[in-house]
């Protein structure tokens, strides 16, 4: 792999982390409002997050970098005040995670491209079974609609003081 297309590799995967570690602190305020009937569902998806999250943290020091660490707190895009805000919350999450992973899907290859496939998927199935739409290519309708903030949030001011 050429230096180039190592550090193009490197930057996709802090990106990514940087998106899981937002849907982890995201999932955290869902799992907060969001109604009994779907808190199973928010658990298993920050647990999913988690997971990635931490595959991340080695994928990224595998290739010599320093993973990108967490911030304190994130703005959210909208109040999350009840149930219904929650699950667009949610989605919101999933729509931004599948970006970030179409993004590394491209920089990729091999095992690490598969498993960014793979992450892409879930993602945009969980976007799916949380606001009851699909889009024809998951990840990058989400990326040309300008939306910043990885996963869904942007690092709150006070968190980076």
């Amino acid at each position: 792999m050429s230096d180039g297309t190592e550090q193009a590799e490197l930057t996709a995967l802090q990106a990514a982390l940087a998106a899981e570690h937002a849907a982890v602190y995201g999932y955290g305020v869902v799992g907060g409002r969001i109604g009994e009937q779907r808190r199973s569902e928010a658990r298993a998806a920050y647990d999913a997050h988690r997971a990635r999250r931490d595959a991340l943290v080695r994928a990224v020091r595998d290739l010599g970098g320093a993973p990108v660490a967490a911030s304190a707190g994130y703005a959210l895009p909208f109040p999350v005040r009840d149930g219904g805000s929650a699950v667009r919350l949610a989605a919101r999450l999933e729509e931004r995670v599948a970006g970030v992973y179409s993004d590394l899907v491209r920089a990729a290859s091999g095992a690490r491209r598969a498993d960014a496939a793979g992450a892409l998927r879930e993602a945009a199935v969980r976007a799916v079974r949380w606001n009851g739409e699909s889009v024809a290519f998951p990840g990058l309708a989400e990326r040309s609609a300008g939306q910043a903030g990885a996963a869904g949030t942007t690092p709150s001011a006070s968190a980076s003081r």
